[in-house]
């Protein structure tokens, strides 16, 4: 059957056959969610005969904005039962350039990108881990919860805001918001030196403050396996000094992702000359480009441009999405959809908006 090819566990699937697929799953009366169903009647082109490759996704219209208002009940596709129907939670965006977006994560995807991103954790065994991260309503808290039942320890977690922290950088108050990621750092020491913690997951700006305090490096060198960073964004020079001044001989490997991809990519192990992390998405569900924002256009490899989002699975479409990132389009891995990237950036401004990255 031709929606054989859009289960997660699918090998040696043509790209092109899986788009085609695709665009039959969410656009027939039968398995397509509500939302898509009435979306397509504004669309200028047909997805089921127009849409026949990965390229031919730019003809659909950047509709993420209206993931802010939509019922998540229409979200649903009607073709998902059984345990495929199964919800793991309604996660949001950060609402860094408005009111946030809404998104349905279902139990088999969610599972399903976990075990992708085991990848770099699988040798680690079993071990607690220590999250200083959102618990909700982000998926990064509830991935770092599972992440931790995989390595069947516990998770301890510092509670994060990042709208709350947002807030006060945007009104201005960065004394506050200064108070309140040290508040931060103080309750994740009380963890790192009382407890045994061998995963640390963290956003960049709260490992560099957590660098600034002695006890607290020496903690990590002493027990921490694996640090993982995400949530924000990195320079290479940063990531060089955690690496090998910091935190030397401990496993820095980041994550890239959005809500509005239901996922991430991960950080490739193959080192760049320049020392710039690049980022691999699970093709062919998880597909990026790199654009010239003015055009639209592909960027070649090694050139800097706008990252375009796309989430391809059975459990959401979300097609063509302008994300608020640049980054260098690189080389993709063998047989992927899209590009790989690297070195990505928060634009200043996106949607008309300030773009405040904070500490998530």
């Amino acid at each position: 059957m031709w929606s054989d090819i859009l289960e997660l566990d699918a090998v040696d699937v043509d790209p092109d056959d899986y788009v085609r697929a695709l665009m039959r799953w969410h656009f027939d009366a039968e398995t397509g969610s509500p939302y898509w169903l009435r979306r397509a009647e504004g669309l200028d082109f047909d997805p089921r005969v127009d849409v026949r490759t990965f390229d031919d996704l730019r003809l659909f219209p950047n509709v993420i904005d209206e993931f802010r208002t939509v019922a998540v009940e229409d979200l649903v596709p009607r073709g998902l039962t059984g345990p495929d129907r199964e919800i793991a939670g309604i996660f949001e965006s950060g609402g860094t350039t408005g009111a946030p977006k809404r998104f349905v994560m279902f139990e088999p995807w969610m599972e399903f990108a976990l075990s992708w991103d085991e990848h770099h954790y699988a040798d680690l065994g079993t071990m607690n881990t220590l999250a200083i991260a959102p618990s909700g309503p982000h998926m990064f808290g509830e991935f770092a919860t599972r992440r931790a039942r995989r390595h069947h320890g516990v998770k301890f977690t510092v509670d994060l805001d990042p709208r709350w922290i947002k807030y006060l950088i945007g009104a201005g108050d960065t004394e506050g918001a200064d108070r309140y990621a040290e508040h931060l750092i103080d309750q994740a020491a009380a963890i790192l030196t009382t407890q045994s913690v061998g995963i640390l997951i963290a956003t960049p700006p709260l490992l560099e403050r957590l660098a600034r305090r002695e006890e607290l490096v020496e903690a990590v060198r002493k027990q921490v396996k694996f640090l993982c960073w995400s949530g924000a964004h990195m320079d290479a020079d940063t990531r060089e000094i955690l690496r090998q001044a910091v935190f030397p001989g401990i496993p820095l490997k980041g994550l890239y992702g959005s809500t509005t991809i239901l996922g991430m990519s991960r950080e490739r192990d193959d080192e760049r000359a320049d020392g710039l992390a690049v980022f691999d998405t699970p093709s062919p569900f998880i597909a990026f480009r790199v654009v010239d924002p003015a055009t639209g256009d592909d960027l070649a490899h090694g050139e800097r441009g706008q990252v375009v989002m796309n989430h391809l699975t059975k459990y959401a479409l979300l097609p063509n999405n302008l994300e608020r990132d640049t980054a260098v389009a690189a080389e993709p891995a063998p047989g992927t959809l899209g590009c790989a990237v690297a070195d990505v950036r928060p634009v200043a401004t996106f949607a008309d908006k300030s773009v405040i990255e904070g500490v998530y």
